[in-house]
This record gives C-alpha cells, structure tokens and sequence, in this order.
C-alpha cells in the first residue's frame, strides 16, 4: 500500500497507519533527510529477520535505528558529556552516530563491541513515526542488491507485499548518511556521506 504524505504537513491518521503496522510487526518504507528506508521496530525479531531477508544480507551485520530525540537516545546508548555536545549540535540531520550501547537495545541490533548505530534524521515523517510509534525504527536504505531506489512507485513494484506500506512522499534521491563513532569520546569518520565532516577531521 502507498500512502501519500505531505512532508509539511503530514495527515496523523496517515501516520498512525503506518505507527500501527510497525506495532504489528510488518515492514515499512519511510522516508529520511538521506534516502528511503526499511523499517521496523527494533523490539520486533521477525520483523528485522524480514528485512534482512529482503536485502539479502548476513544477520551478523547490525543494522542503526533511528531515535525520536536526544532523551530518547539516552535510553539506548551510554551518552557522556561530550557526546551530548555533539548530538545536539548536528541531530537532527543526516549522520548515523556510533554510541555504546545500552541494556535496552537488543542485542541482534549491537557490533561485537557493543556499539549501536543511532539516527535522528531531518525529516518530519520519519520523526513523527518513530515518536508515534514509542520504539526506535530501523534504519537501513531501501535497496536490492546494488539497487538503491528514489522513487517510492518504483519501490512498490519491486518490494511488492514484503512491505505493509510505502511512505510517499516524493523523490528521495539516495544519499548515505556520514556515520561518525564518538567511542570513548574519539571523534572518528568512519564513512562519509551527506553530512559534512570537516569538524571530525
């Protein structure tokens, strides 16, 4: 199913359908500030064991989630002073901060080093999902193989019904997320993508 969303001012009942499936354990398309994603709840085994049957990946690689806040974040990773200073300085937006994480974070979801990949990304549809929904999403490109896609009608054609719903709202064209570790307070780039990472040098 497509729902069509205005980014500005996305319909609640539009949104709570999509809160809804999730709650329900299916998989949906929803947009972020770098690309289309997979999603699911994280406290939802079968339903991220979906989606890496979807992309057709090994489970031992863990996916980032996205968090509805900087409070929300706190629950899920240790956070320290000065990790803090950096969240709130460039969340929301496009990076994906490497963070240890915390007991209420499954453990399918952490690195052998118990670190978690964490988002908060600058779009409002992706934030009032996951607000909505009261768990964290899963965060990881909506793509097949070596395709990645833009066009959520496209997407409808080849995901078909291994997703609930497709979030529409317009054209995304796909950009990675820089993903920047704040481990043991050590700024480092471990990919860059949209967001700039000058101050990560």
């Amino acid at each position: 199913m497509i729902l069509e969303i205005d980014t500005h001012r996305p319909n609640p009942k539009k949104i709570a359908r999509i809160a809804e499936a999730l709650k329900n354990g299916e998989v949906v398309i929803y947009p972020t500030d770098t690309c289309y994603g997979l999603g699911a709840d994280i406290f939802n085994k079968k339903a991220i064991e979906k989606i890496y049957q979807i992309k057709g990946i090994p489970k031992n690689r863990p996916f980032s989630f996205v968090c509805s806040n900087l409070s929300d974040i706190s629950r899920y990773a240790r956070v320290t002073d000065f990790a803090y200073r950096i969240l709130k300085r460039y969340l929301p937006g496009p990076y994906t901060f490497i963070l240890e994480g915390s007991k209420q974070v499954p453990k399918m979801m952490l690195t052998k080093r118990k670190t978690a990949g964490i988002r908060i990304p600058d779009h409002p549809v992706c934030q009032e999902i996951v607000r909505l929904l009261g768990n964290p999403v899963i965060s990881t490109t909506a793509s097949m193989g070596d395709r990645t896609f833009s066009d959520p009608r496209e997407m409808a054609k080849v995901f078909g019904k291994r997703v609930a719903i497709i979030a529409d709202c317009g054209i995304i064209p796909p950009e990675p997320s820089s993903v920047i570790s704040l481990a043991n307070d050590e700024p480092s780039i471990l990919r860059r993508g949209k967001g700039s990472c000058e101050d990560f040098e």
